[in-house]
């Protein structure tokens, strides 16, 4: 809570210096405009514009519709010249300098797209969501009330390290099965 009060606070102070910089803008009708403040949801981020482009996840995806999610991401790759068929074909005939260009290309392409297409992942995993790391808690605690023994928030906060330093199989095993399924109930909760 005193995280989102310090952001409100900035977030004010910012909008109030800009709008006593000394260019006002004037609307048709030659009077000042007014500087306003839009809030959203509590606990909402407003998307960025390059983030209103892509698309989003849902927890409950499937792998087809991840799969139509990617066409726009693919269409970019081919668009800035990636090819995976003809890098292949150049790996396969050990062509190093061919290969080294092809690789760069690869990566400016996988850049660009990337930030404009590839899929974000779930609000609920997303390192831009605040509460992100709260959910992960949630679901390690729902795991283990399931009996998963061996679980806890991995280190990035927003994922689940399953099997422990034992490497326990049946907690590994156990885990997987049952996150998709403590993620929709924390979800639902959360709603």
């Amino acid at each position: 809570m005193r995280r989102r009060h310090a952001l409100v606070v900035a977030a004010v102070a910012v909008t109030m210096v800009t709008a006593c910089g000394g260019n006002e803008a004037k609307d048709e009708g030659g009077d000042a405009k007014v500087a306003t403040l839009t809030s959203t949801a509590p606990g909402k981020a407003t998307p960025s514009k390059t983030a209103a482009q892509r698309p989003r996840e849902r927890l409950d995806t499937t792998p087809e519709e991840f799969e139509a999610m990617l066409g726009p991401y693919h269409k970019c790759l081919k668009e800035r010249g990636y090819a995976p068929d003809e890098l292949k074909r150049k790996l396969a005939e050990d062509a190093k300098p061919a290969v080294d260009a092809a690789s760069k290309e690869m990566d400016e392409a996988y850049r660009i797209c990337e930030a404009q297409f590839y899929p974000l992942p779930p609000w609920e995993k997303d390192p831009a969501n605040p509460e992100a790391r709260d959910f992960a808690v949630a679901v390690v605690k729902c795991l283990k009330n399931k009996g998963v023994k061996y679980v806890e928030v991995a280190e990035d906060g927003l994922s689940y390290a399953l099997g422990g330093e034992k490497n326990d199989k049946r907690s590994i095993s156990m885990g997987l099965d049952l996150a998709p399924e403590c993620e929709r109930e924390v979800a639902a909760k959360n709603k």
